[in-house]
């Protein structure tokens, strides 16, 4: 039996196949894509047509490697970058391109909601979340305030999995993991908030899709669909969710204790818990998981971004970039970086930028800069694991994933920071293949058998033992004062507003 995994997101779509019998991925390819150039500072959207154009790429491309076996392929599930809001009109046309989890040019729109509900503890008391610019609930208010007529022809509001579960079987519907990150939903309740629907406008009762269970089938997938990949009608399509939710499943992370850190373009930092874990500040997500449960993360929007803008600076290949981080000294000799270059959810600067502090004459080396921007990032997801820790989430150990966790340096770096064995797994590809997991229990379910994540993880997820770092009692030490340091100067400078 096969299952697909598709992931959708910022920068390109992959799908994996697994065999559920020889739990391994036996197909996989990816497309890129970009997103719309030429827009104003803090803008970042793009055409939601791409992701349907690599889906069906990436999928023909899986389907033409099994050969003879495609008629194996019984489900499939879907990871979507978070937050991306994708309007369809009364006829289910795409109304303008979406605006995604990294654009940040709706503060206006989250103070405004903030004002009216107390600020972000008045919004924590009333859903679990204060409303942040990356979050879908501003996008829809800026959307009302600035683009009316766009506004005025909205039928339909999804996000970026949920539009592309809609094209697979024609099935309108969220579940609670990806809903929670749109700022609208109460999670404490897993059912949409109404005051905050009411003040952004009341036609999102009927524009947002009902919640279903993420442990539920959407259904199968459309007959002409099947027909042109060559797939039996009976192929089913599981709930899907966000690309951390389905990144927690396909890292193992469904036990408390597990902690995932993944470093992509944004890094985030999360577990699973049995309740909700509400964060009084707002600096952890108190988000639903996308197995009923519930994920308590911090997501820091510069992680790879930032290490490959210093590496492509000085036009170095990830072995140079290696070398150089490498070959400084811990602290970069008195150099720090905050990195964050594209404004920051954790800690909360949305106008924020690049510092680089305590340069002089002696550590004013490429090596040094490139060893600050890697600590700079690794010391800010210190800061979100800390937090974890402080609302009563006990990490024990730490799986990394996404692209920079192929990096040797950064993971004993890691490990280092977090005071925690880290490791990494035999694929990076986490969040499509949780999307495939997801499908292979969400089919069982739907057929009257029992299968569950505990169960199909321990054989389907594998730690890769050659990557496992442990922590060195004195560099953790050490990172610990960088980190106080680190935010110290966060403080300090923000205050005044220089950051």
């Amino acid at each position: 039996m096969y299952v697909l995994g598709i992931d959708t997101g910022t920068q390109s779509t992959k799908t994996v196949v697994f065999d559920l019998e020889k739990a391994a991925v036996v197909a996989q390819a990816s497309e890129a894509y970009e997103m719309i150039e030429g827009l104003p500072e803090g803008h970042r959207e793009q055409d939601p047509a791409l992701w349907i154009k690599a889906v069906d790429s990436t999928v023909r491309s899986c389907l033409k490697q099994l050969g003879d076996d495609v008629s194996r392929v019984a489900a499939i599930g879907v990871s979507g970058q978070q937050h991306g809001l994708v309007v369809l009109d009364s006829e289910n046309r795409i109304i303008r391109p979406a605006k995604l989890w990294c654009d940040t040019s709706t503060t206006e729109q989250c103070d405004e909601i903030a004002r009216a509900f107390g600020g972000s503890p008045g919004l924590i008391e009333l859903a679990g979340n204060p409303i942040l610019p990356g979050y879908t609930a501003s996008k829809i208010l800026w959307l009302k305030q600035n683009e009316p007529q766009n506004f005025q022809r909205i039928e339909t509001i999804l996000l970026p999995h949920d539009f592309i579960n809609y094209w697979l079987t024609g099935v309108k519907r969220m579940e609670p993991g990806d809903a929670s990150g749109t700022g609208l939903f109460d999670v404490r309740n897993r059912c949409w908030s109404h005051e905050l629907i009411d003040f952004i406008d009341p036609m999102l009762h009927q524009a947002l899709p009902q919640i279903g269970s993420s442990r539920d089938v959407l259904g199968p997938i459309r007959p002409e669909l099947a027909t042109a990949w060559g797939l039996g009608s009976h192929v089913l399509v599981s709930a899907g969710g966000g690309d951390n939710m389905m990144g927690a499943i396909g890292t193992g992370n469904v036990t408390e204790g597990q902690v995932t850190v993944s470093l992509g373009t944004s890094g985030t930092v999360f577990g699973v818990s049995d309740q909700p874990l509400i964060d009084p500040q707002g600096e952890v997500a108190a988000f639903c998981d996308s197995t009923d449960k519930w994920l308590p993360l911090v997501c820091t929007m510069n992680a790879t971004v930032v290490t490959e803008a210093v590496r492509k600076h000085y036009g170095w290949d990830h072995e140079r970039m290696e070398k150089e981080v490498a070959s400084a000294t811990m602290g970069a000799e008195g150099l720090m970086m905050l990195p964050y270059l594209q404004g920051e959810r954790t800690p909360g600067l949305p106008d924020g930028c690049g510092v680089i502090h305590g340069l002089n004459m002696t550590n004013f080396t490429s090596a040094n800069m490139m060893r600050a921007a890697m600590e700079g990032v690794s010391l800010s997801l210190g800061y979100g694991m800390l937090r974890l820790n402080e609302l009563g989430l006990e990490a024990t150990s730490v799986r990394l994933t996404g692209g920079g966790s192929r990096s040797p340096v950064w993971r004993q770096m890691l490990a280092d920071v977090f005071g925690l064995p880290v490791v990494g797994l035999q694929t990076d590809e986490g969040a499509a293949l949780g999307a495939a997991l997801q499908a292979a229990v969400g089919f069982f379910h739907h057929s009257g058998e029992s299968l569950s994540y505990e169960e199909i993880i321990s054989y389907a997820v594998k730690p890769d033992e050659e990557t496992l770092c442990e922590p060195d009692e004195s560099r953790h030490e050490f990172y610990q004062n960088l980190l106080s340091r680190q935010q110290y100067l966060v403080e300090t400078l923000h205050i005044p507003g220089f950051l």
